[in-house]
């Protein structure tokens, strides 16, 4: 297993991120020698905030936030040669840019579907997934199309493109932090049904659940970072260039998501 670094406490992350600050500045394009010429918030270390459960994407076991997303940056970690500590926030700050603004972390990754409004407030690495969303309700319901969720309650992830989704069609959207949230909705009863993202539901296939649809949507997901961080962009999707080159992306994908991606995202795969 590749590394998966455990939450720091609260305490300790907060006096890292003091010294961070009082030291480091606003140039994020410096560094120093640990880390290739990047700069960090935190020496020593690659602070990425993510938003569990979003298994398989990122999720805890163990105490630790594992997950193909910090598997990914993990790599980026080994590469700059510094180590990967993973930091679980709202999705809500990892989207609007506010965590890499505030210096909470160096790099946000959670899933994050690459969207012109996204790519304002911070920039994307080249995509590593692409994606599409699923329909999940209770075994048995009839409810399995677009039609079919007419005048229904449905679950979604606020501020994600299940979200856009179905405000966009004119359907009755009952948002929710995480996707934790929108299960036990749909579990006890609160509303009929839940989209999200198709990779995010296979494991809640299970106990009266299932997914009826799947509704393409073009979306690829992308790692984030402050805009005008050069020194890690290039980092990062040079991590990407290497891992699809040499087969590691297809051990992370094979063992978090399942068979080998077949024409997966790759820096190839679009042009953002």
């Amino acid at each position: 297993m590749r590394t998966r670094s455990a939450l720091l406490p609260l305490a300790a992350s907060a006096a890292l991120l003091l010294a961070a600050c009082s030291s480091g500045g606003d140039d994020t394009s410096g560094g120093d020698a640990s880390s290739g010429g990047v700069q960090l918030v935190n020496d020593g270390q690659l602070t990425m905030c993510t938003n569990p459960p979003f298994e398989p994407f990122e999720y805890e076991d163990g105490g630790e936030i594992v997950g193909l997303d910090p598997a990914i940056v993990g790599e980026v970690a080994e590469d700059l040669g510094v180590e990967l500590n993973v930091k679980a926030t709202p999705f809500e700050g990892i989207q609007s840019g506010v965590d890499l603004n505030t210096g909470n972390c160096d790099i946000v990754a959670s899933g994050i579907s690459i969207t012109p409004e996204r790519q304002n407030k911070f920039d994307f690495s080249e995509p590593y997934f692409d994606a599409d969303l699923g329909l999940l309700v209770a075994e048995g319901s009839d409810i399995d199309s677009e039609e079919a969720l007419e005048g229904k309650s449905i679950a979604v992830q606020q501020a994600t493109t299940g979200d856009d989704w179905v405000q966009e069609q004119g359907l009755n959207a009952v948002q929710f932090e995480d996707l934790g949230l929108q299960i036990q909705a749909l579990k006890t009863g609160q509303v009929d049904a839940v989209i999200n993202d198709i990779a995010v539901l296979g494991p809640y296939i299970s106990e009266g659940l299932e997914v009826t649809a799947t509704f393409t949507t073009g979306d690829q997901y992308g790692f984030g970072v402050k805009k005008g961080n050069t020194a890690l962009l290039d980092q990062v999707n040079a991590t990407l260039d290497r891992i699809h080159s040499d087969g590691t992306y297809d051990e992370i994908y094979t063992e978090f998501i399942g068979q080998a991606p077949v024409d997966a995202a790759s820096p190839s795969a679009s042009d953002n």
